[in-house]
């Protein structure tokens, strides 16, 4: 495949948005699990759950600031790489991305300075207030976010005049056929990754018999939380399993790699897709199971991609895997809460320690698997930008290559240091602890071990 300027844009901005995507995924269940322990501490006046909130509200600080580092490219790079989609669809995309703007990122910036700096300041039920509210606007952020895109997947309530998409109706364009399930679908997966991530620290924190008042309860609250999570997850994810085989069906046969159009079409458990000759390699497969899963009929029919010339198909081998990955990490997650609950009603959750170790190990699979959910999502629609309405090609800018490559080179060396930096701070908080840092706060306000201890 040659590396036109085309493909690089898309490589350029796939790379920086999933970048991007892998902080709000963490602080969208990161906020609301702080909400949670801050609503504990004001109910029973618990000074632990106090500490949980503060520890936690610090590494949600570090990444809402990665989180806006790396999105402000995203606007420019829409600008510069594919000013044709601006140019055509500004008129439904714009507003949306205002929206957000203007509804949650305000409302999380306005109220994030007194969720930080606020503990000894306001009054404990008004910082909870603003606790409250910077969690709601990380979830207004996402549903205007998962609003648009999931309108670039269903596009709905729209009119095309002299070439340009104007609204015909707001209501279907934000509740698109797509939207709910995929929002809801997104916040999800963000609370599982957070329950892991809390999880594998508060598992380091036990292995190293440090903090352990604070580790038994994050440890036992956040895989308890994460096995109904992960239920609701699992069901969701079939609700838009079935929204795209309704409107994007091509997508359907990319995930299932099915070539020709068949009813009662086996779930593919591994196969080497083959998209010259049309046909999968090494195929171990559950007979029905992808008819089961996609239609909720046995004999359903699937389309195949070969209903569509070959440059109308999406790339086949990424969505395929990609998918997998994704069932395989949320179904093992699933398993992981299910014995975690199995050793907590047996009283030998925290005597494990292998159990410690796994949690520790595994804690970073919920990134990997909203990235490939997304690597889905975003790969299986392709070659549209606006599914069937717009190709991708027509919605890139005319660059130079070699340019899209400077600027993807300069990214990826960018965005390496940027992460390397938010990576030693947040190992760095981590090996503070929550009773350093609480010790440091009493004496001398939020942020002070930054400086003394950091820096």
């Amino acid at each position: 495949m040659p590396l036109t300027a085309v493909l690089l844009s898309r490589i350029q901005f796939g790379f920086t948005i999933g970048f991007h995507i892998l902080f709000p995924s963490f602080n969208l269940g990161l906020a609301w699990f702080i909400v949670v322990c801050e609503a504990i501490w004001l109910k029973t006046q618990r000074g632990i759950y106090l500490q949980i909130s503060q520890f936690l509200a610090k590494i949600f600080a570090l990444t809402f600031g990665m989180g806006v580092v790396s999105g402000i490219v995203l606007g420019y790079e829409l600008g510069t790489n594919f000013a044709p989609l601006i140019a055509q669809v500004g008129n439904i995309l714009g507003p949306l991305f205002a929206y957000e703007v203007l509804s949650a990122f305000f409302l999380e910036a306005g109220f994030l300075g007194i969720m930080l700096f606020g503990w000894q300041r306001v009054n404990p039920k008004i910082h909870f207030i603003a606790t409250l509210l910077v969690a709601l606007g990380t979830s207004i952020s996402a549903f205007w976010i998962m609003s648009a895109n999931s309108w670039m997947q269903t596009p709905a309530g729209y009119q095309i005049v002299e070439g340009k998409f104007s609204v015909n109706d707001w209501g279907q364009v934000i509740f698109n056929p797509s939207f709910v399930w995929r929002f809801l679908h997104m916040e999800m997966a963000s609370w599982v990754t957070t329950c892991f991530v809390i999880a594998g620290v508060s598992a380091w924190y036990l292995i190293r018999n440090q903090h352990e008042e604070f580790a038994k309860i994050c440890f036992r609250f956040s895989l308890a939380a994460a096995l109904p999570i992960i239920t609701l997850q699992i069901l969701l994810g079939d609700l838009v399993g079935l929204k795209i085989h309704e409107y994007q069906p091509l997508k359907t046969a990319a995930m299932e790699a099915v070539w020709r159009t068949e009813k009662s079409a086996p779930f593919i458990v591994f196969a080497i897709p083959d998209q010259t000759q049309e046909k999968n390699h090494y195929v171990i497969k559950i007979p029905y199971a992808a008819s089961l899963l996609n239609t909720h009929h046995l004999n359903g029919e699937l389309i195949g991609l070969t209903t569509v010339p070959a440059a109308d198909r999406p790339l086949v081998w990424p969505v395929f895997f990609m998918f997998r990955i994704m069932l395989a990490i949320g179904f093992f997650y699933l398993a992981v809460a299910l014995y975690a609950q199995w050793l907590s009603w047996r009283k030998t959750l925290f005597t494990q320690k292998s159990f410690f170790n796994l949690c520790l190990i595994i804690s970073p699979l919920g990134f990997v698997s909203t990235l490939a959910g997304w690597i889905t999502a975003e790969t299986g629609r392709q070659p549209w930008v606006i599914y069937g309405l717009m190709r991708t090609s027509k919605a890139a800018s005319t660059l130079d290559a070699r340019q899209v490559i400077l600027s993807l080179i300069l990214f990826i060396l960018a965005y390496g240091l940027v992460f390397s930096f938010y990576l030693f701070y947040l190992f760095r908080l981590i090996r503070l602890g929550p009773k350093t840092i609480g010790a440091e706060e009493k004496n001398h306000g939020p942020f002070s071990y930054l400086g003394e201890k950091i820096s």
